[in-house]
């Protein structure tokens, strides 16, 4: 009973917090909401996704190998990016900078997070919750010759190397409340020595997909939505993490004074897309896995429960999974409670914060639900129609979900 009562007042302290009643009347009758039926206009923006666009995003991507950060064609790769925003109408495009310095090698011997206690205690997932079923090894392939393809061997041949980092970001600025944004993110580095198609060109492709969308001429948004593309993700959320470092403290100031333009809007919520393309499924006894995406493959959302925006962050997920029931056209998407290792994790404790993944991020991916995951098998290639419809899913769900909550209309 204890249980049920805190869900259901987290809920309405999230719907308190993220919706106020004037801006949620509005956007009702904007949307269709009231009416609990799906939004005509909502729709239209949702149909100008469509998946060989979504296809080839992914595929531009894999132009730059792994894309590994600290190298020549991570660089490259930043800056086809901010070309390609500026080629949809995102031209206000700027970039975070930063510098990336190493962390000591890790003590061999030390404790793995997220192990749990030994003996009667049951073991936990990095993140929180409990792996079940079976697990296969992971981890980070390192060895070049692992990768067959010349090709693409050649292109991820340069060594990363320490020093300045450079990530891009442009913004659609809301029409009545250019103060409050929603941030929609997805990490455009890789490693493993493949194409990093999926981990995360999937996530990357997903975000310019939208920005493309909302960018429209014809498309307002009440609210100012964020598109960005971090960099260093895969080496500890570096790039997500000087980005809260250096602007967490301006948001909602205007500058200049009178001037009604916002640099740093204040964070409403932050969406990150991270690996988005693989659900087939729990690996077998002999640790081979599906060919196919499974027919009940699913986005999950994920929020993290210890997090200090927890109940708001798990609003927002329930207003995602809504958004998915209404306008996502294949794949349904399912709610959990343990986010964790990926760039919303730097903004958990500061604003409501959601994983958009394949994958519950420590339950099953890291019992090694997806075989390509940081391994020279994330090619382009890997993939089937059927996988990257996963991707185009979880991007009707952010665009759907943002444009209910942002206000967004199409101008006739």
């Amino acid at each position: 009973m204890r249980g049920r009562l805190g869900f259901a007042v987290a809920c309405v302290i999230a719907s308190a917090v993220l919706v106020s009643p004037r801006a949620g009347a509005q956007r009702a009758e904007a949307t269709g909401q009231g009416q609990g039926g799906p939004s005509e206009t909502v729709k239209a923006l949702v149909e100008r996704l469509e998946l060989e666009r979504y296809k080839a995003m992914i595929k531009g991507l894999t132009q730059f190998g792994d894309r590994r950060q600290g190298t020549d064609r991570n660089r490259k790769a930043v800056e086809w990016i901010e070309a390609q925003l500026k080629s949809y109408g995102c031209t206000n495009t700027e970039r975070i900078k930063y510098d990336y310095q190493p962390p000591p090698p890790r003590d061999p011997n030390a404790p793995r997070p997220g192990a749990g206690a030994q003996g009667s205690q049951p073991a936990t997932a990095v993140g929180g919750g409990r792996p079940r079923g079976i697990r296969t090894k992971t981890g980070v392939n390192t060895d070049p010759n692992a990768q067959p393809d010349t090709k693409v061997r050649a292109l991820d041949s340069q060594e990363s190397t320490p020093g300045a980092r450079e990530e891009v970001y442009c913004t659609k600025i809301g029409t009545s409340h250019p103060e409050e944004m929603y941030i929609i993110g997805g990490h455009m580095d890789g490693i493993g020595w493949g194409e990093a198609a999926n981990d995360d060109g999937s996530g990357t492709a997903l975000v310019m997909e939208v920005a493309r969308v909302l960018s429209s001429p014809d498309v307002r948004t009440e609210r100012s939505v964020r598109f960005v593309l971090w960099n260093n993700e895969e080496t500890g959320l570096n790039g997500s993490r000087a980005y809260v470092e250096q602007r967490q403290g301006l948001q909602g100031k205007e500058d200049p004074a009178g001037s009604g333009r916002y640099p740093e809007p204040k964070w409403l919520g932050m969406i990150t897309h991270d690996m988005m393309l693989f659900d087939h499924g729990m690996p077998r006894a002999d640790g081979t896995m599906g060919k196919e995406q499974r027919p009940e493959a699913d986005v999950n959302i994920e929020f993290q429960s210890n997090s200090k925006f927890a109940a708001e962050a798990q609003g927002l997920a329930w207003a995602f999974e809504r958004a998915n029931e209404k306008y996502a056209t294949d794949y349904p998407a399912s709610v959990g409670s343990h986010m964790t290792n990926t760039d919303s994790s730097s903004f958990m404790d500061v604003a409501p914060s959601l994983s958009l993944r394949e994958n519950e991020r420590g339950t099953q991916i890291g019992s090694g639900w997806d075989p390509q995951w940081h391994q020279p098998t994330d090619l382009y290639t890997t993939y089937s129609d059927a996988d990257f419809r996963l991707g185009l899913n979880a991007a009707q769900t952010t665009l759907a979900a943002v444009a209910e909550l942002a206000g967004a209309r199409v101008q006739k």
